[in-house]
C-alpha cells in the first residue's frame, strides 16, 4: 500500500469518528450514558480483546505468507541460477537452447509475469517459458555419464523451481477468506459504537476527541497492515519486488561470458516471445 494513501486513509477514518464523538457528546448527558463506568470499561475491554487477538492472529498468518512468498521469489532465482550451469552439461543440440529459455524465463519472471501479479490480472496463467523448456528437455536422450547426470539434476532442479515459484505465488490472490474480512468490519463498527457511548457532555471536546481519535488510528492502521500483507506486490515501501530475479539475470550473463557460451534469447527484455 502507498504510504500517503494510507495516510489519508487514516486521517479520514480518525477525522469521522472524532466528529462523530463530538456530534454526540453535545446532547449527552453529563457523565455519560453509563451509570457504572467500570463495568462498561470491562465490556469494552472484552470487545477490544477479541478483536486485538483475532486481528494479531490474522497479521501473523498474513506475515507469514507474505515471508514465504519473499523465500519464494529469492529461492526461485537461485534455482534458475543453478539450471543455467547444469544446461551446459546437457547434449549440446538443446544446451544452448534451453539457456536462452532459461533467461527468457528470468526475464517474463522479472517483467510481464510480475507485473500482471501487480495489477492482479495473473489469475491461474502459467509462465509460458517453463512449459517450452519443458518441450526441450523431453526429446533429450542422454548418451553419456556426464549427460545423465546433468539430465537428472535438471529434472531435479525443475521441481525446485516450480515449488518454489508456487510460494512465490501464493499470496497473489490475496490469502484472507470473505468471512474473515466481515468478521473484521463488524467488529471494528462494534467498537465504533460502543465508543460513542462513551460522550460526555461533562468532559472536554479535546479528551473525548483524543479518546476516539486514539483508538481509530490504532484500529485503522492494524487493518491497513492486514489490506498490506494480503495483497504485497506494488510499488509501495516494503512491498514485494523482483529484485532477485533481476540480480540473477546479470549472474547469468557474468556465467555464461566465463564458460564462452553465447545465448540468444527468443524473446524481448520482457520475457515476450518474439
Amino acid at each position: 500500500m502507498n504510504l500517503l494513501w494510507g495516510l489519508l486513509i487514516a486521517v479520514a477514518f480518525t477525522a469521522t469518528t472524532v466528529t462523530a464523538m463530538l456530534l454526540v457528546r453535545r446532547t449527552a448527558p453529563v457523565g455519560g450514558y453509563f451509570s457504572d463506568g467500570d463495568r462498561a470499561a470491562g465490556v469494552f475491554g472484552v470487545l477490544a480483546t477479541g478483536f486485538s487477538v483475532l486481528l494479531g492472529f490474522i497479521i501473523f498468518l498474513a506475515f507469514q505468507s507474505y515471508d514465504d512468498s519473499r523465500a519464494g521469489a529469492a529461492t526461485e532465482a537461485t534455482i534458475v541460477a543453478q539450471m543455467t550451469q547444469t544446461a551446459q552439461f546437457l547434449p549440446s543440440e538443446v544446451s544452448r537452447q534451453l539457456t536462452g529459455e532459461l533467461v527468457c524465463y528470468a526475464r517474463s519472471v522479472a517483467g510481464a509475469e510480475w507485473d500482471a501479479v501487480d495489477a492482479g490480472t495473473f489469475g491461474n496463467a502459467i509462465n509460458p517459458w517453463g512449459a517450452r523448456m519443458f518441450l526441450t528437455i523431453r526429446s533429450v536422450q542422454p548418451a553419456t555419464a556426464t549427460e545423465q547426470s546433468a539430465y537428472d539434476r535438471w529434472m531435479d532442479e525443475t521441481t525446485q523451481r516450480q515449488e518454489a515459484r508456487d510460494a512465490r505465488l501464493h499470496s497473489a490472490e490475496g490469502i484472507i477468506p470473505v468471512p474473515l474480512w466481515i468478521a473484521l468490519v463488524l467488529l471494528s463498527l462494534a467498537l465504533f459504537v460502543f465508543m460513542l457511548f462513551f460522550a460526555d457532555s461533562g468532559e472536554r471536546a479535546l479528551t473525548q476527541g483524543v479518546l476516539m481519535g486514539s483508538v481509530t488510528v490504532v484500529i485503522t492502521v492494524l487493518m491497513m497492515l492486514v489490506v498490506f500483507f494480503n495483497h504485497p506486490h506494488g510499488t509501495g515501501i516494503g512491498t514485494l519486488r523482483p529484485t532477485e530475479m533481476q540480480r540473477t539475470l546479470g549472474l547469468m550473463e557474468t556465467q555464461l561470458q566465463v564458460v564462452g557460451v553465447t545465448a540468444d534469447p527468443p524473446c524481448d527484455e520482457r520475457g515476450v516471445a518474439r
